[in-house]
């Protein structure tokens, strides 16, 4: 379904009156508008102005201290896709609320800005002050994963120093995006595909939740040799062929229909069987 087609389908809301709402003064029509704006990826100026200020918003704040409208905010930024959020993206970093810096670090990624590279080995590293870690279990500092995510897919080589330590993080879904970091981010294909085989070992895990996180992982990377693996996880199909679908998209880039490479070939057949 479209864009236009998928907003027709949402009566409850047009464009307009969802830039209006986010405006207001009733604090649960703004976050939901917020998050609207970003389910629909919709294409307004205006609309990408009005979420960098929520940004800034001091109403909405919960009795332990978060910012749900930031959060949502920093979310929909990222899919609308506008280069103008870059810097308010990256000021919340700053943030002492984890989910509005993980949703930011997100939305980074998602612009695929370099600029904002500086600022997130700052934050990988824990030196931004006046942060605060998350509060459920297991607390971290920092939204870890999500930051790792961002350096690998904005080719951050010169951070490589800075991400080798959480290939050994006490947290496995943090050493996985760390190895999925290094695959992106190492040169030599050799080497690179020692951190595609740790993800694709990872499939093994008796956590469903980390299995979900590793599939994840390798469709965003496309590493061919998982496709077998990926296809025999013990994991939802509809995952699996999210996955699939990242190894067949990076396969695509290599060949020139109709000719599709073996590879290609292979990840089809696979996703073929799921359906």
């Amino acid at each position: 379904m479209d864009n236009e087609s998928d907003i027709r389908s949402d009566s409850s809301l047009t464009v307009e009156q969802a830039i209006a709402n986010l405006q207001g003064e009733d604090l649960g029509l703004r976050v939901y508008a917020a998050w609207w704006l970003g389910r629909f990826r919709v294409d307004a100026p205006e609309a990408v102005d009005i979420l960098m200020a929520a940004l800034e918003d001091e109403d909405d704040r919960t009795h332990v201290g978060g910012y749900p409208l930031r959060r949502n905010a920093a979310r929909a930024l990222g899919k609308l896709g506008d280069h103008r959020a870059v810097f308010a993206l990256m000021r919340a970093l700053e943030c002492s609320d984890f989910y509005v810096r993980e949703a930011a670090a997100q939305s980074l990624e998602m612009l695929a800005d370099g600029s904002c590279i500086a600022r997130l080995r700052e934050l990988l590293n824990n030196q931004i002050p006046g942060t605060l870690p998350a509060r459920e279990p297991p607390q971290l500092t920092q939204p870890f994963d999500a930051i790792l995510e961002a350096l690998g897919t904005l080719g951050a080589v010169d951070a490589i120093a800075d991400i080798l330590p959480f290939l050994e993080h006490d947290i496995p879904r943090i050493q996985y995006a760390a190895a999925r970091c290094m695959y992106q981010l190492t040169p030599n294909p050799q080497v690179a595909n020692q951190y595609g085989d740790r993800l694709v070992h990872a499939l093994a895990n008796d956590d469903l939740q980390l299995r979900r996180a590793v599939l994840a992982d390798l469709g965003a990377i496309g590493y061919l040799p998982a496709a077998e693996a990926i296809a025999q996880t013990p994991a939802e199909n509809s995952l699996k062929l999210i996955a699939l679908k990242g190894v067949l998209e990076k396969q695509l880039l290599h060949t020139t229909p109709p000719h599709l490479s073996d590879g290609a070939l292979n990840v089809m057949a696979l996703m073929d069987d799921l359906l």
